[in-house]
């Protein structure tokens, strides 16, 4: 579960595809169009989230042939949260499920808490997790050799 717009879970989509290309150092620029096309994504949306993201430092845009768009910067540097709050305006407090006027005047309400814990989780989550979690050395992992049972024949008589 995600708690941010569409928007926002779009920009992180186009924002990992280019920290897969990542090699540890500015790599080929890639399209919109082929940003689009890896994320299966609308172009003219993707065209427009990576402007503003180019606007914003995050991203280096390339114009012409052979141009396109790099991360600005190394995916272990970029966090989830740097791609959110550039789409997302700031909130003061969880809307109450009960209602306005019900948290914050009396009691709070019987899932106050809860809310709060998993909101500040969620929070913590974005902060801390990069973008260099969808570079390629950050997904070649082992493998492990399935242990396989021999089957047995047993003898008819």
């Amino acid at each position: 579960m995600f708690c941010y717009s569409k928007t926002t879970q779009n920009a992180i989509a186009a924002m990992s595809c280019l920290a897969e290309v990542w090699d540890g150092k500015k790599t080929v620029p890639m399209s919109s169009a082929q940003i689009a096309k890896a994320r299966n994504l609308p172009h003219t949306l993707v065209a427009k989230i990576l402007t503003i993201l180019s606007q914003t430092g995050l991203v280096t845009g390339m114009p012409g042939p052979g141009g396109g768009y790099l991360l600005a910067k190394s995916p272990a540097r970029i966090t989830l949260a740097d791609v959110a709050k550039v789409f997302e305006r700031p909130v003061e407090s969880l809307p109450c499920p009960f209602g306005p006027g019900w948290c914050g005047h009396n009691n709070p309400c019987p899932m106050h808490d809860k809310l709060i814990a998993m909101n500040e989780k969620i929070t913590a989550f974005i902060k801390s997790t990069t973008l260099q979690v969808f570079t390629p050395s950050a997904n070649t992992q082992p493998t492990r050799k399935k242990k396989t049972k021999k089957k047995t024949r047993r003898k008819s008589s």
